[in-house]
């Protein structure tokens, strides 16, 4: 894992000033494509070309069962997250229809599922450890074990960038881990928990006050070190958002743009941030979630997301949104004649 870290470099700034030079050539008013001009830019500078591209993307949904439900956090119990695997694997969910509107290719990992999905079409085995243990009793992970679950999504980031992917997503399953996200962004941003802490899937009254104060134990006994990420995402966190966070650092050291979700991923991509600085070039958000954590997370993150649809799904379904949203971008400025190819009279200067 260090060594990953260690390889991850920023991207060539000179890029980023090519990419607006042809985006100002281009045949319209200077920056009248506002965000989507920065997007193209952001997107041509990480991927080292004045050419970007989008095609092909994939997007990467890693599963994994969570202890802490045992606490009553959630209003869903723990054998859906294997459930809802399936659903993945058929076809039948949201994702799936969103992954195939944009036109990435559905990558599903089993990081920590507390059951067998083995038998399940095209789910990849990267089991870890049965589900983590409860965080608010115990760590959820060894430090070991939260390395390997990192290395995980590390090598398949990778794996993915080798095989041509441009642009990954990240999603996840996992009932409970909007608890687990909590406790995660009030320790990296010392935020207060009650700005963090939300409904998740819709929890009532009296599951979200025993979410807030599971949170805010966790936190007293785990007591998080923020100059010791791994061992914060350790203590508080789960297997699939270690695996995401690797996605995020493994993609960034092979030039590859990875897209966030929504607050869980968001959750994950402090801890690459936290771990690996230099990946934050090649990180982009998709949406701004309903969960209140999510705005706290994205500010820290310096990310400003694209859509705002009050969604809080979470698989991976903003992450596809915003895959198409970057195919646009690309689209503008590759597609699109400069004012000299198109016999175009460019804009005079005035004195």
């Amino acid at each position: 894992l260090c060594e990953l870290v260690a390889s991850v470099r920023e991207p060539d700034p000179v890029w980023h000033d090519r990419a607006w030079e042809r985006l100002d050539s281009l045949t319209k008013p200077p920056r009248s494509l506002g965000r989507l001009e920065e997007l193209a830019a952001r997107v041509a500078s990480a991927q080292g070309t004045d050419r970007p591209r989008s095609d092909p993307s994939a997007i990467v949904l890693f599963a994994g069962d969570h202890g802490v439900v045992d606490e009553g956090v959630s209003a869903w119990p723990s054998a859906v997250t294997q459930q809802m695997m399936a659903n993945f694997a058929t076809g039948g969910a949201a994702i799936n229809q969103l992954a195939g509107q944009s036109n990435s290719r559905l990558v599903l990992v089993d990081v920590g599922v507390d059951g067998d999905t083995s038998t399940l079409p095209g789910v990849l085995q990267q089991k870890v450890r049965r589900g983590t243990r409860n965080l608010a009793k115990e760590p959820a992970m060894t430090r070991e074990e939260a390395a390997e679950a990192f290395m995980v999504g590390a090598r398949l980031g990778r794996h993915l960038t080798f095989d041509d992917v441009r642009v990954i997503g990240i999603g996840e399953m996992g009932i409970g881990n909007s608890t687990v996200a909590s406790a995660l962004v009030a320790a990296y941003t010392n935020v207060p928990t009650n700005r963090v802490v939300g409904r998740g899937t819709g929890i009532d009254d009296a599951a979200f006050s025993r979410k807030m104060a599971v949170v805010n134990r966790a936190l007293a006994l785990h007591k998080p070190d923020r100059t010791d990420p791994l061992g914060t995402l350790a203590a508080l966190g789960g297997l699939e958002l270690a695996a995401m966070a690797g996605t995020l650092v493994g993609g960034a050291s092979a030039g590859a743009c990875v897209v966030t979700d929504g607050f869980i991923s968001s959750a994950a991509a402090l801890a690459a941030a936290m771990l690996c600085p230099a990946c934050m070039p090649f990180v982009f958000g998709s949406h701004r979630s309903m969960e209140p954590g999510h705005q706290v997370s994205l500010v820290a993150l310096g990310l400003e997301p694209y859509l705002e649809l009050e969604m809080c799904l979470g698989e991976g379904t903003g992450a596809a949104l915003g895959i198409g949203i970057i195919s646009a971008a690309c689209a503008v400025m590759n597609g699109m004649a400069t004012f000299a190819e198109a016999g175009v009279s460019a804009k005079e200067s005035t004195h």
